[in-house]
């Protein structure tokens, strides 16, 4: 097939530091070109993929001291996009609904995974408007404030089984990794580590917009001795910070969509304390994976019987459900049923991929 993925500039593809997207979009995106695709990849002029690279700007928008309005390069390269789109059998689109009304107009299949949150009340008149919008949600969870909408199946994340290995002893502390904001609960995950007793390593990027949170809110809790703040870090130094780790930490408290560094933890053997709200109780089997709680004293208890988790169980969970390969393998299936609708369909059940195949009226002459 010939296949256009379409990446967010705000990062390259991959990402040289934070971002979750653009990082999912370059495992697919390769893993794509491996099955023996033809994949052209729209994104910033310094992504680096073994795909067909068409730049919509020079670099990472974040990392460009000259962008001013993200909002114009995404509109630019949507145009761009539209205006090759008889060269693609299939358009995916990684870019929230910038390219609704357009995708509408032309021949060609669009698809759009949906990576946000969408419990936001703007979103309603918009995707009522756009109903008919084949999208895919990345969570059972995160289509609960829009069910009504064209959704075709859920694909969770998969990362390549190879770029982290289980360390089998981890332990020297307990990790958060994420940005620092309040949804993502880091001021949480350093009242546990003090209540427990326990070190705390904090690798963390701090957004433009979150800096005024972090000042008021997280920098006057990082003086105690248990906690340590190393800030972002690049996908090269996660191997060593989530595999040394004794369990990450994720309190989050927002209906989070998917939470990339849960599996990212996983492959690397370490199991993962979290809040059960949004796709956590899809991603994390309790008592398996790790523990789910629901407040500080449920987190201290959990951090203190973390010995309990099997690191290998957490390793085996993860390549069973969320490599690159698999959510690769679903992508191509979805493709299949939207290029050719009437060979076959599909049923989603908790979240998996099941095909119905349906015979042609016409015996195939080919």
């Amino acid at each position: 097939m010939r296949i256009a993925q379409v990446a967010p500039l705000y990062e390259s593809v991959p990402p040289r530091l934070y971002g979750g997207t653009e990082r999912v979009v370059s495992w697919l995106t390769e893993q794509l070109v491996l099955l023996g695709h033809d994949v052209t990849l729209f994104a910033s002029g310094d992504s680096v993929t073994n795909a067909r690279l068409v730049p919509a700007c020079k670099k990472a928008l974040r990392l460009d001291a000259d962008c001013v309005d993200p909002i114009a390069h995404h509109t630019l390269m949507v145009e761009q996009v539209f205006n090759h789109a008889d060269e693609f059998d299939l358009i995916h689109f990684h870019i929230d609904y910038l390219q609704f009304s357009l995708s509408r107009r032309v021949p060609v299949p669009c698809l759009t995974t949906l990576h946000g949150r969408l419990d936001l009340p703007d979103l309603v008149p918009l995707f009522k408007e756009f109903s008919e919008v084949p999208l895919i949600s990345i969570s059972d969870a995160q289509r609960q404030p829009i069910p009504w909408v064209n959704w075709l199946a859920t694909v969770h994340h998969g990362l390549p089984a190879n770029s982290l290995s289980m360390n089998e002893r981890g332990g020297g502390y307990f990790a958060f990794l994420g940005r620092v904001s309040p949804e993502k609960g880091l001021g949480r995950a350093i009242e546990v580590a003090i209540a427990a007793g326990v070190k705390l390593k904090i690798a963390a990027k701090i957004d433009r917009g979150d800096r005024a949170y972090y000042k008021r809110e997280i920098e006057p809790l990082l003086d105690h001795p248990l906690i340590e703040f190393i800030g972002e870090i690049g996908a090269s130094e996660k191997q060593e910070f989530l595999g040394n780790a004794a369990a990450l930490l994720f309190p989050i408290d927002w209906p989070e969509p998917f939470g990339l560094v849960t599996i990212e933890a996983m492959a690397c053997g370490t199991p993962v304390i979290a809040h059960p709200l949004g796709s956590v109780p899809e991603i994390i089997p309790d008592g398996v994976a790790g523990f789910l709680v629901r407040n500080l004293d449920e987190a201290v208890e959990a951090v203190n019987r973390i010995g309990e988790i099997d690191r290998r169980e957490c390793r085996r969970h993860f390549e069973l459900n969320f490599t690159d390969e698999r959510m690769a393998r679903d992508y191509v299936k979805l493709y299949h049923q939207i290029i050719h609708p009437k060979s076959a369909s599909m049923t989603v059940e908790e979240g998996a991929l099941n095909w119905i195949e349906v015979e042609s009226p016409t015996p195939s002459t080919t």
